[in-house]
Order: structure tokens, then sequence, then C-alpha cells
């Protein structure tokens, strides 16, 4: 069974003996659908549109009928994100009116909201500790404790450069996988609370969908580039070091072009700064000129390193800790049903595919 949701229909898609999947049932909605989640044990639909309400649904034992349930008047903007918590019994959502609320789902009442900086692009939930990740188009991610009708903030994470288009808790590991516009995903060590963030580069243009395999330790994402990447998170892996400052290449001490002082005294043009993405260090491109792997930094693809550094990583320290894969579309959306080993993806070509994926997660 797929579901999908067109710009003003809700579709249920079933599998045929053909082997070929064809609609079940659909429902028009009264505005467009931008956003939508499903719980299989309850069986409940819930779908955001750009008017702000929130419709509810209930799918037959069979995927023919959908039954409405609720509609809930949340937001005033475009809903970005719906989440139900079965636990709680909460409808958790955000919009572009730049509102976060959560919803009692049997009462239908509002129970609290929270104004963020800016529009909420990801959202996750941690049951055990009510906490609540926001992830928002200034690149930040922010904690929220929710009570029955209130919520406090707990932190804010930055180190994205670009909006946050995805967001994905591992409940086990207590670990946060954020995904930007700026092509980088970063792993936030919560249960650790040292403050842990490991960067992950392997996508050419945004990130736009994040899923974890809990009983492989594997990441699996998606971009705007069409590809998914599988990661190994079962790996050691290091935090980048952060960027020096120096008025000066840190390896051959030539000045960099807005030191005027020591290029007067030596009588030499200064050059560009660039960054070792091994040691951190600011060096000029002479001393920078190779590049290569390094894959437990994250670095699946090649980048600058300075000299020293080149010469230091070993083949064994090359060795890539993620595969790749073409989806041949530019994804949109992903989902991954970990207990079949199905992904399935939705391009900005309107097309929905399938994957198994049990070759590769495993």
């Amino acid at each position: 069974m797929v579901l999908s949701a067109c710009p003003k229909t809700v579709r249920v898609w079933l599998k045929r003996d053909s082997g070929q999947y064809w609609p079940s049932v659909y429902h028009t909605m009264p505005a467009p659908c931008s956003c939508m989640s499903f719980n299989p044990e309850t069986r409940r639909l819930s779908v955001g549109m750009d008017n702000g309400a929130i419709s509810e649904f209930i799918v037959s034992e069979d995927y023919n009928k959908l039954t409405p349930a609720r509609t809930y008047q949340a937001h005033q903007g475009r809903v970005t994100v719906v989440l139900f918590v079965l636990e709680m019994e909460w409808i958790l959502s955000t919009a572009q009116d730049k509102t976060f609320t959560w919803h009692c789902s049997e009462s239908g009442q509002q129970l609290g909201s929270h104004r963020t900086t800016a529009w909420v692009s990801g959202l996750q939930f941690d049951v055990e500790t009510r906490h609540a990740f926001v992830g928002d188009q200034s690149g930040q991610v922010t904690i929220l404790k929710l009570e029955q009708d209130t919520c406090s903030l707990v932190t804010t994470l930055k180190g994205h450069t670009g909006s946050v288009t995805a967001l994905c808790w591992d409940p086990v590991q207590r670990v946060l996988f954020s995904g930007s516009s700026d092509h980088s995903i970063i792993m936030w060590d919560i249960g650790g609370q040292k403050g842990t963030a490991i960067e992950l580069q392997g996508h050419r243009e945004k990130v736009q969908g994040l899923c974890y395999a809990p009983h492989t330790r594997q990441l699996i994402s998606c971009g705007a580039d069409g590809g998914i990447v599988v990661w190994n998170m079962d790996v050691t892996r290091e935090e980048t070091p952060e960027w020096l400052d120096s008025d000066s290449c840190q390896k051959c001490e030539q000045p960099f072009f807005w030191n005027f002082k020591q290029m007067w005294d030596s009588k030499k043009i200064g050059l560009r700064q660039h960054h070792c993405r091994k040691c951190g260090q600011a060096v000029c491109g002479k001393c920078s000129s190779k590049r290569s792997t390094i894959p437990l930094m994250g670095f699946e693809f090649e980048v600058r390193v300075c000299d020293s550094c080149h010469e230091s990583i070993t083949d064994e320290e090359r060795a890539p800790t993620a595969t790749f894969h073409d989806s041949k579309h530019s994804i949109v959306y992903m989902h991954y049903e970990p207990t079949r080993g199905y992904l399935l993806t939705s391009g900005s070509d309107k097309v929905i595919k399938l994957w198994d994926m049990t070759p590769v997660v495993s």
C-alpha cells in the first residue's frame, strides 16, 4: 500500500496481482495538500494543507475507504510538517506562519503553541523526554520540552549555513540527524550531552530527506541531485576541526591579501586564504594543492587538505563509509519502511518510485 497526496487529492495505491500499483480510492481536499503522516497502528492519516488546516482520516483495513475523522484549524499559513504521536495522543504541526502547535487527537483541542524565528521545515519528537526537535529556514534546530499545555526552550543547535530541510531522530542511540540546503548532514549526539557534531558530506545539492535503519545503524539520505546515499553509522567518526584564523599561511608563513603590514615588510603580494579540512589550519593554495577523501570525517568527496595532512592519510582511512545510488529523478520526499526494507521516493517529476533496499541496507 502506498499513500500519496496530489495538489487537491489524497490517494491510496494498492499492489495488484500483476505487480503494478493502481489507485484504490481517493479523496478530494478543500485545499492543496502540503504534507501528510500515517500511523499504521491506528490507521490514522493526517494531511496538512496550504490553508493551514489539518484533516484527519481513518483508513479501512482493506485500504479501500477513507473515513473523515476530524479537521484541526491549526495554522494561518501552509502546513509544512504534521506528526502524530500515539503515546501522547498528540498531533504536532508546523507551518509557514512561524508557529509550532500541538493538539489533543482525542478532543481536537489545541494544547499549546510556540512562535519560531523562521518557518519550520523539519520536525521530530522524542517520547521518552518529550523533546521536540524543530528545524527551520534559518539553519538552526531548536529543542523544546513539551508539557501538556506549555513548552520551554532546552537549547539551540547551530551548524548549518543553509536552511534545515530534513530531520531524523534515533531514540535508541539518542542521535539527531539534520539535513540542509547547504548540501550537508550533521549528526548531533544528543544523548552524549557533550555537544558532539559529526558532519557528513555526500550530496551535490540540497538534502531533501533522511531515514534511519536502527537494526543496521545505517542512515539513508536523498537529495535534489537525485542521489540516494546509504551511510554506515556503525563506525567511529571524527568531528571536523574548527577553522583557525591567521593573517598568514600557517605552513609557509606567506601573508594573506589583507595583511598589508607583512606584505609591505616582505615586499610580497598577499595570497588567498584556504583551510585544510583535516587539521583546520589556514593555508595558501600552494600549501594545499592536494585533494583527498576523508570518510571518517564525513567527506566522501575529495576536499582540500594541506600537503602534510595529505601524506598522513592512509589508504585504509580513504576507504568509503557510504554507498551511492542514482534515483534518476530529483527527489523531494522519501520514506523508509524498515520491516520490509522498502524505500519510497517522490520526485519533482511527479513520479513515485518504490525501491527494495535490502541488498544495501543489511
